[in-house]
């Protein structure tokens, strides 16, 4: 039999086995489902056609924030009497990019390989397809076929991707999308974003200090719409100061690339034109459900997945959906969240548990995913926010206070940077008296929002947190500040 004959032959054969669960998507949400089963003494299997670790180790929170470290830690040094002047230079590219290399692994998941098989889970490599109820179908890179049957669950984690917009000529312009903004090898000369949530003011950021002529295009009125209108604002404010161009109110229409290697050129809807040499899309993210056989199981293709606060699919006893997919919260530290509660739903109900019943911690309701979800832009200045926003509360009905402080007047602030500028909000539910929500920006403040979250999750009465003294002089002494104009107003 020739090699050929060989490889075909292989290619038909079908290996089956069993599984107490079936995890499609081995990310970090995924590998937490897996450890949650395997630790409640389940058998686990994880399927993934990429990298094992996702997205979050390889393109997304691990190589961004490598490279946002150095610009941020340069920023705040430059702000300290004394050392100002010893880092006036540029950054050391080279440096950087290394640094973030190292943080991706080198994009190869040897670690993260290791790591799954340590816990005892079994490896698939290759897509993986519902085929119908508890059935996962898993086609190899070469071709190798595997048939795997849940004795009790089949959880989806394959996370989301970055959407592109259809315009005229955008596949021959070839754009970045985050993947390629955090693991580019080069500087581009000029980049253009398009888009000011948190991928292109993160992205903006970073290639701007790396010496990149960035321009920033955002359809809307600000950036980071789903913050406090200031947080835009003051970094809108900051990445002008540092030298991009953000322009808002305004769309691009085409995108053009002369040659092969040769610059970009975007189109915008205000009859004007810009010319890169990159263009990076950071305009939204797609459920990767595409090709998964959602329609085996009734479900449409390509659609989010509409789940319970067990991550189970709603009209399933089976299938569940966790992180991404399922379009509560697209943050990593909410999906490994979820894949906590998953896991322990699944152990539950395979050891006889009600659908929903929770033990003393909650285990299997993600209850967090509704009102207390945090999340920190890692720009310079930082922003961070957990909870509602004032027009969030607003329009869901409560009757509520914004109580505001200037960062700059708190005692921690000063000693941290020369011309220390930022701002803190905090929203009060005026018939509960607790808080509903904050959102910090300032340098500094991400390390500050934990505390926000514990009272917003732990709905901690406003008059207990007058108890919670915070330590002076730092700038968590702004919840001192914020808690007294609460009271004396």
């Amino acid at each position: 039999m020739t090699d050929a004959a060989d490889a075909k032959d292989g290619a038909d054969k079908v290996d089956s086995a069993e599984y107490d669960v079936v995890v499609i998507g081995a990310g970090p949400v995924g590998e937490n489902v897996a450890d949650r089963a395997r630790a409640a003494g389940l058998s686990a299997a994880v399927v993934e056609s990429e990298l094992i670790g996702g997205e979050c180790s390889y393109w997304a929170c691990m190589p961004s924030k490598a490279l946002l470290r150095p610009v941020v830690a340069r920023a705040d040094a430059r702000r300290v009497p004394g050392l100002s002047g010893a880092v006036g230079g540029p950054l050391d590219t080279a440096a950087v990019l290394a640094h973030r290399d190292e943080y991706a692994s080198h994009w190869k998941d040897d670690g993260q390989v290791a790591w799954l098989e340590g816990i005892g889970a079994d490896i698939f490599r290759g897509h993986g397809r519902l085929t119908g109820v508890k059935q996962v179908s898993v086609t190899g890179p070469d071709g190798t076929r595997h048939r795997l049957t849940a004795r009790r669950a089949v959880a989806v984690c394959t996370g989301s991707r970055a959407v592109v917009p259809d315009l005229p000529g955008i596949a021959g312009a070839r754009p970045w999308t985050s993947r390629e903004a955090t693991s580019a090898q080069r500087v581009p000369g000029r980049l253009v974003v398009v888009g000011g949530g948190v991928v292109g003011v993160e992205m903006a950021t970073v290639w701007r200090a790396l010496g990149a002529e960035v321009t920033m295009l955002v359809r809307g009125k600000g950036l980071l719409p789903r913050m406090e209108p200031f947080a835009g604002e003051l970094i809108a404010e900051a990445l002008t100061e540092a030298g991009a161009d953000v322009r808002t109110g305004v769309s691009a229409t085409a995108v053009h690339r002369t040659g092969k290697d040769g610059p970009v050129t975007v189109e915008l809807d205000d009859g004007g034109r810009i010319e890169a040499d990159e263009v990076l899309f950071a305009t939204g993210r797609a459920p990767r459900t595409d090709d998964l056989g959602l329609d085996t199981v009734g479900l449409e293709p390509g659609s989010w997945l509409t789940v319970d606060d067990s991550c189970r699919v709603e009209g399933s006893d089976w299938l569940y959906a966790v992180g991404d997919v399922n379009h509560r919260a697209l943050l990593t530290h909410q999906g490994k969240y979820q894949a906590r509660i998953a896991g322990d739903a699944i152990a539950a109900r395979a050891q006889g548990a009600p659908p929903l019943e929770t033990d003393r911690w909650g285990a299997h309701a993600a209850t967090a995913d509704h009102a207390a979800v945090p999340q920190v832009v890692f720009t310079d200045p930082e922003a961070a926010s957990v909870g509602l926003t004032l027009a969030e509360a607003e329009q869901a009905g409560h009757r509520v206070r914004a109580v505001d402080q200037d960062l700059a007047a708190v005692a921690g602030s000063g000693l941290y940077a020369d011309g220390y500028r930022g701002r803190a909000r905090m929203i009060v539910d005026l018939d509960r008296g607790i808080v509903l929500g904050a959102t910090f920006v300032g340098p500094g403040i991400g390390e500050l929002l934990h505390s926000a979250t514990i009272a917003v999750a732990g709905e901690v009465p406003i008059e207990r947190l007058w108890h919670a003294v915070p330590a002076y002089p730092t700038i968590s002494e702004v919840w001192l500040r914020l808690l007294e104009t609460y009271r004396d107003e």
